[in-house]
């Protein structure tokens, strides 16, 4: 007697699937773990501290010695924890930043913060159109790209413009590899222009002031943090409340453009594209949340501290893996033009961002 076999569909188990995923994700993150460590410890060493060396900027620095030597070898096994840690720890981290402040030192940035950084924005982003098309003969979607990495919040912002203009691949990578260098410099750049400042009095501006400056001018997110630590709890504060009014600056900027190119493709006699994969930034409108929950002070006190040294280690994880993802290579696949207008831009966010800044604050204090 002949037996019949069934043929049954094999699935895989959640459980396999989850503890495959874990697998993945393991090895990334024990090394910005790892890292993370070993920042923090060096960090309480007198003579680091006193240069300025967070944790967060040790972590970074550490990541890219690692990422320029060792790290190319260990990629393949580690990229996806240290994705993972670079995006996804780095806004949980940013989120529960909000539990350092209140809408008291949310107020106290408030009308002048958003005013400066709209005009940083429009000035940043209008120079970069200009300089990339006339002077440096650059397309115009990479210059639009650069821009708006520039203005608004590094290569997530670039990420976040692409679908809108519809650009090729190549042209976002030398976007974000611009606006990476350019920004990592300036977390070592600004803690010595506060240095110098305070040494030389060129400028009458506070910790929270210099914060606001350095919200409103440096690129990305984690780079305000560690440039802001670089400086005083306070100045780290205010930055990272310019740089999260910013970055909620990205989604009326993105509506803006989108009607823009509609409007332009249908001058030029083409079909209207739409609007097409607005991108909200909704970590920054949590962050929001979160701060205004911690005005409630509603958590128990004996909580914050453990949080608070949470959020550090998950922010510090985030500045390993943007230093092991940060290449020197990048400097030569960007090519001399778009680097050249991103270092004008860079420029411009220090010396014109320093002339705005004082500009603001001076007519607010006059009001």
């Amino acid at each position: 007697m002949n037996k019949i076999h069934t043929l049954t569909p094999h699935f895989p188990k959640p459980g396999i699937e989850k503890h495959t995923r874990l697998n993945r994700l393991l090895p990334g993150l024990a090394l910005t773990g790892a890292i993370t460590a070993l920042s923090v410890w060096l960090s309480d060493f007198p003579a680091l501290s006193h240069l300025g060396l967070s944790a967060l900027t040790l972590a970074i620095v550490i990541g890219m010695v690692i990422g320029n030597t060792l790290y190319p070898a260990a990629k393949p096994w580690c990229e996806e924890g240290v994705t993972l840690a670079k995006q996804r720890l780095l806004r949980l981290g940013i989120i529960l930043y909000g539990l350092r402040l209140t809408f008291a030192q949310i107020a106290d940035v408030g009308a002048t913060g958003i005013v400066i950084d709209a005009l940083m924005l429009c000035s940043t982003f209008a120079l970069a159109c200009w300089l990339g098309q006339r002077v440096f003969k650059l397309d115009r979607d990479t210059s639009m790209l650069i821009g708006a990495g520039s203005s608004i919040c590094g290569a997530a912002a670039v990420m976040a413009t692409e679908p809108v203009l519809n650009a090729k691949a190549e042209k976002v990578t030398v976007a974000v590899a611009t606006v990476v260098i350019f920004g990592t410099a300036a977390i070592f750049l600004y803690p010595w222009l506060w240095q110098l400042n305070a040494h030389y009095h060129w400028l009458n501006v506070t910790a929270s002031q210099f914060g606001i400056y350095t919200g409103s001018t440096v690129h990305e997110v984690a780079q305000v943090v560690a440039a802001g630590q670089g400086v005083s709890p306070e100045a780290e504060n205010a930055a990272v409340i310019a740089k999260m009014i910013r970055v909620m600056m990205l989604a009326p900027f993105l509506l803006l453009l989108s009607g823009w190119k509609s409007r332009s493709a249908v001058q030029q006699g083409g079909q209207n594209p739409g609007m097409r994969n607005i991108t909200i930034p909704w970590f920054a409108l949590l962050f929001i949340l979160v701060a205004a929950f911690n005005s409630l002070d509603i958590l128990p006190h004996s909580w914050i501290p453990a949080l608070i040294t949470l959020d550090t280690v998950l922010l510090a994880m985030a500045m390993a893996a943007l230093g092991l993802t940060t290449h020197l290579s990048a400097l030569r696949q960007a090519g001399l033009k778009p680097m050249l207008l991103a270092a004008i831009l860079f420029i411009w966010l220090i010396v014109g961002g320093a002339g705005i800044n004082q500009l603001v604050h001076h007519l607010f204090v006059r009001m």
